[in-house]
């Protein structure tokens, strides 16, 4: 039996399937283009990531009698999970993270909104740990891979490099180490910036398989915005922080010093726009009070900063979400709206009473 807490309650016209549909809307442009670079087998992998979240979901509903399949939650936390797959990944790792994702993380805690993490989140951490090989062999886009397989993204390379003692800023330390497209160079030059920004910006390095566009993803957080399925406060926080936090402490490990980090290089790169859009702004883990989506999205930004530029991970934003996932009740119960009709009382009113 479920608990159902007294009255008021907080109607809308919005249904549960309507705004995952939309989710998975916002998400087809980046999947495409992830199956676009990266060929077929980048397809599969997505296939076979939301086969196996449906089934799982299937077979448990069966056993509790509630048949959830038509509210399309499954089919985003599996698109979702797919998505953050290499695309060379052995297909038996995003079954084990879907399965992971539904059964563990969702199902166990009673089923959608009363999980206390991000599902997709958690079955990519817990094959990452599990197979972390396999989960760090990036491919190409197939009009730039001189090999099959590439190990080195934009992340990974600045990390290499500066645990090598590198010095310089991200153009410096990721040249002839990861290939730019001439379009990427004649945009650079004329801005003055990264060619590795411009390329992370329009898709053309290596990553999973709906990360590496940061366009297409930023164009499907405008859609989700739009049409109100988030709030501007998370994703834009998020990456403003973790921004702000890399231009001032960010050239640190690169021999720059203070206010000398980059900024578009790390903004574009792996998951973070991923994550601030689709997977920080979910509405079951995280806070419920406009200033406690602003505190949860500073930890988010801190947390991935921390991690990608001073941890032994060259990315952090998985982490980063779930552990402010787990702060999340303590926010909620220190930042809370004040009650309709409260008037708070002055000294001076206690004392006449």
């Amino acid at each position: 039996m479920k608990s159902v807490r007294t009255s008021p309650h907080i109607h809308g016209p919005l249904r549960t399937d309507r705004a995952m549909l939309f989710v998975i809307i916002a998400l087809l442009p980046s999947a495409l283009w992830g199956i676009w670079a990266f060929g077929l087998r980048a397809l599969l992998v997505l296939l076979v990531s939301i086969a196996s979240a449906l089934l799982v979901e299937y077979l448990l509903g069966l056993v509790s009698k509630e048949f959830t399949l038509k509210d399309y939650s499954a089919a985003v936390t599996g698109l979702l999970v797919g998505m953050n797959m290499p695309p060379s990944i052995p297909l038996y790792i995003p079954v084990i993270a879907s399965a992971f994702a539904i059964a563990v993380v969702k199902w166990t805690f009673g089923g959608l909104g009363c999980n206390w993490m991000n599902p997709a989140l958690a079955g990519r951490v817990f094959v990452f740990f599990s197979f972390t090989s396999q989960m760090s062999a990036f491919s190409l886009p197939r009009w730039m891979a001189l090999d099959a397989v590439s190990s080195a993204t934009p992340l990974s390379a600045m990390k290499t490099a500066a645990a090598g003692g590198a010095v310089g800023n991200s153009a410096q330390l990721l040249q002839g180490t990861i290939p730019s497209t001439d379009f990427a160079l004649s945009i650079a030059s004329r801005l003055g910036i990264s060619p590795y920004a411009v390329d992370a910006f329009f898709g053309n390095v290596g990553g999973c398989i709906g990360e590496v566009s940061a366009l297409l993803l930023l164009a499907g957080g405008i859609f989700l915005l739009a049409t109100k399925i988030i709030t501007w406060r998370i994703p834009v926080v998020y990456i403003g922080s973790f921004a702000i936090l890399s231009w001032m402490f960010g050239g640190i490990p690169y021999g720059q010093g203070l206010f000398n980090g980059e900024i578009l290089v790390p903004v574009f790169s792996g998951g973070l726009m991923l994550g601030a859009f689709f997977m920080a702004t979910d509405w079951v883990t995280t806070p419920t009070t406009p200033k406690g989506e602003i505190i949860f999205a500073v930890g988010c930004g801190f947390f991935t900063f921390l991690i990608r530029y001073f941890g032994s991970l060259p990315e952090g934003v998985s982490l980063a979400i779930i552990m402010m996932n787990i702060i999340t009740p303590t926010i909620d119960r220190f930042v809370r709206v004040k009650p309709f009709g409260y008037v708070k009382k002055t000294k001076e009113k206690e004392a006449k009473a």
